[in-house]
């Protein structure tokens, strides 16, 4: 089925479009893509608040209850694991179980299992509130898994010509929601208590099924014959899948080991650590959409973006620290100029992974439709969660053995060996 509102038919990224069919298609918006975009908007903004909420207060939480930090890291580091198991699995089935049922079924379960997290402080401590968060936090990250599969499917069949640009702006979204989770959940939590953070953004979540199951348009198609197999087995995919993996844990690298750093390095109150990411989630959402638009109007730049993004990305990692053998003192005002230009670097890097992509499973012969769509953004989260897995438990290793700066200049050697 093609997508209403498309009067060009269901021409998908091949990167041969020329250069007014973005604009073009842009203006002839119809009701049925703003539909698309208000879900995909909504999925981005709850999940990556929901996601990130924990931060602030659950390790705190966590050791009341006689937890150690081994186990609490391996609490956050099964999400990624469990993301990445479902996203193939999903992405594979997709056209089985419906792309629409997957969406609005991933965003009921990932409500409801967010409002179950913030009952766990009920739960005795030991072994049984180690299971219960393991099991919660398993469930929270299958039912995203199944969400966010379904949106990258229904995104691209709904806008087969603008497909980084779309992607690109969506990501204010997910940016969004990684900059208001942790001060949101802090403030709640600080106000209210332990439950309050979880029950509220879980029943926003909840809200947002109604109105999905609503204006989510329904896409049928045929399942297809290829597999992901024949996909990550093309060369050119293969690369674009490391370049995933190496920025996404680039990323997770962070987690761990900058809040230690800054708070050790600059001794700045707690809560002025947060402020401290607001310039990378901030320059990554506001630069994403421009490099999505120029990739849709302008295809052969995507390789340019690849290769200079991780240029930058490898760079910004050698001089986050900085590493000492470059002899630069370290400031603050440094660090958030690198943490601003990683953030434009990443999405410099991260859009056009999807468009090349499409464009080199359609040029060896995989069918358009949802099938491959499926098996495509499957990949992506699949290789995102590699990478969100690896990041931070080879970053907080590497940390406790040779430093912070000698770390991340570790990390930006993923980045430097894409180029």
């Amino acid at each position: 089925m093609d997508a209403p509102g498309d009067p060009e038919g269901p021409r998908l990224p091949r990167g041969d479009d020329p250069p007014g069919s973005a604009r073009e298609t842009a203006r002839q918006l119809s009701r049925e893509q703003l539909f698309v975009l208000i879900s995909a908007a909504s999925i981005n903004l709850g999940s990556m608040m929901c996601y990130s909420i924990l931060g602030p207060f659950f390790p705190k939480e966590a050791e009341k209850k006689g937890v150690s930090n081994t186990v609490t890291g391996m609490i956050f580091g099964c999400y990624a694991l469990f993301d990445l198991l479902a996203s193939l699995v999903f992405g594979k089935y997709l056209v089985q179980i419906g792309a629409k049922f997957m969406f609005v079924a991933g965003m009921f379960v990932s409500g409801g299992v967010t409002i179950l997290f913030g009952v766990l402080d009920q739960v005795p401590e030991g072994p049984i509130f180690i299971a219960m968060c393991f099991l919660v936090r398993v469930a929270d990250a299958v039912s995203f898994a199944a969400a966010i599969t379904a949106s990258f499917s229904i995104l691209v069949k709904a806008f087969p010509n603008n497909v980084a640009t779309v992607l690109g702006s969506l990501e204010i979204f997910s940016g969004l929601g990684l900059v208001l989770g942790p001060p949101l959940g802090g403030f709640l939590y600080q106000s209210f208590g332990y439950e309050v953070p979880f029950i509220f953004l879980g029943c926003i979540v909840l809200l947002m099924v109604p109105l999905n199951m609503y204006i989510l348009p329904n896409y049928d198609s045929d399942p297809g014959e290829h597999s992901f197999w024949k996909l990550i087995t093309l060369p050119k995919v293969a690369l674009i899948a490391f370049v995933i993996n190496s920025l996404s844990a680039c990323f997770g690298f962070l987690d761990p080991t900058l809040s230690l750093f800054v708070l050790e390095k600059f001794n700045l109150p707690a809560g002025y650590v947060g402020l401290v990411f607001l310039g990378l989630a901030l320059s990554y959402a506001i630069s994403s959409p421009l490099f999505g638009l120029l990739s849709d109007k302008i295809p052969h730049l995507r390789k340019w973006f690849l290769v200079w993004g991780n240029i930058i990305t490898a760079g910004c990692y050698m001089l986050l620290g900085p590493i000492p053998i470059l002899h630069i003192k370290s400031q603050l005002w440094l660090l958030v100029l690198i943490l601003v230009l990683n953030g434009i670097s990443a999405g410099m890097s991260i859009i056009p992974t999807i468009p090349e992509i499409l464009s080199c499973a359609y040029e060896n012969g995989f069918e358009e439709g949802l099938s491959t769509l499926g098996l495509v953004s499957g990949l992506f989260s699949a290789t995102w969660s590699v990478g969100a897995f690896i990041g931070p438990t080879l970053g907080g290793f590497l940390y406790e053995k040779i430093g912070f700066e000698w770390a991340a200049a570790v990390q930006g050697l993923w980045s430097l060996t894409s180029i």
